[in-house]
């Protein structure tokens, strides 16, 4: 399907533009993560006890945080999850999931015994099997650049994976700094979120290399008008771009709105990722081509 047919869009020219946003919202994402300390990581990576309970009325933190610290759980984060009856407590590693249910069972009931509540669920993570989770994270995003990098030189060239790699890091580091910047935590499905981030971005990248490849056949060395050429060659991708970018995005704003609250952040990490994604494949990996290729000239 062809929504733009013979585009002229001056999409390499505006480079320096998307050079100047990108470098600003790179710039506000290492501040709010220097300022915040790094990421902010939830319970799959710090280890601690996370409570979810269910009451039949809607309830107050300021009630429940009462409740708490009578009980020693004064400084346990507390927050309502989704509905304003629905409450999710995460505390240190000082306490045992079931010491922890026990107290809410006594506590809570106590302060608030006509507001009944259950027990949703209960999680338990020790804090060497979070740090491991991090390790193994971070890893898992470093091989999956490594291995984009050489096939992206086997199939084209060193530029051209150059570009693919820095838009790659473009998108995971806006991605994970607009999570800093809302103050939302990081979990095992952001992770996830990310590394499909990765591989979006990289296919949508690949697709308009492959028309920069297919224009530059004809030509030995030189391109007589290189940003023309790479220009018309993202002119010529951009109907299947939007139609790919726009349906994926429609699915992802459903599971956004109508998904729950587990799954929130998950698609917000994605909503992030396809348009931060769409943006780099246009006006990063390929303009970093040309200016490559025209210094290198």
């Amino acid at each position: 399907m062809q929504l733009f047919v013979d585009t002229k869009f001056q999409f390499v020219k505006s480079r320096k533009m998307g050079y100047m946003l990108s470098g600003l919202l790179i710039l506000a994402s290492i501040v709010s993560l220097i300022i915040h300390g790094g990421p902010k990581y939830n319970i799959d990576f710090t280890g601690g006890t996370l409570l979810h309970l269910k009451f039949d009325k809607p309830v107050k933190i300021e009630d429940v945080r009462k409740a708490l610290s009578a009980k020693g759980f004064g400084k346990a984060e507390i927050k309502h999850f989704g509905n304003p009856n629905e409450v999710s407590i995460r505390a240190g590693v000082e306490r045992t999931a079931e010491e922890l249910s026990i107290v809410m069972e006594e506590s809570i009931r106590n302060s608030l015994p006509d507001n009944p509540f259950v027990v949703q669920r209960v999680e338990k993570v020790g804090p060497k099997i979070g740090h491991e989770l991090i390790i193994q994270a971070l890893w898992a995003i470093f091989w999956s650049m490594i291995l984009i990098l050489i096939y992206v030189m086997w199939r084209f060239e060193l530029k051209f994976s150059i570009g693919a790699i820095v838009a790659l890091m473009h998108d995971v580091t806006i991605t994970i700094g607009i999570f800093s910047l809302l103050d939302i935590e990081i979990s095992s499905p952001i992770i996830a979120a990310v590394l499909t981030i990765v591989g979006y971005s990289l296919n949508d990248t690949i697709v308009v290399y492959d028309r920069i490849r297919e224009n530059l056949k004809g030509f030995k060395k030189v391109v007589p008008d290189l940003p023309g050429l790479v220009n018309k060659s993202i002119n010529e991708t951009l109907s299947r771009t939007i139609v790919t970018s726009g349906t994926t995005l429609i699915v992802v704003l459903v599971l956004y709105f109508f998904g729950g609250e587990v799954l929130r952040t998950f698609a917000l990490a994605l909503i992030i990722g396809i348009i931060v994604g769409t943006y780099s494949s246009i006006f990063i990996a390929s303009p970093i081509v040309v200016d490559w290729k025209t210094k290198k000239a």
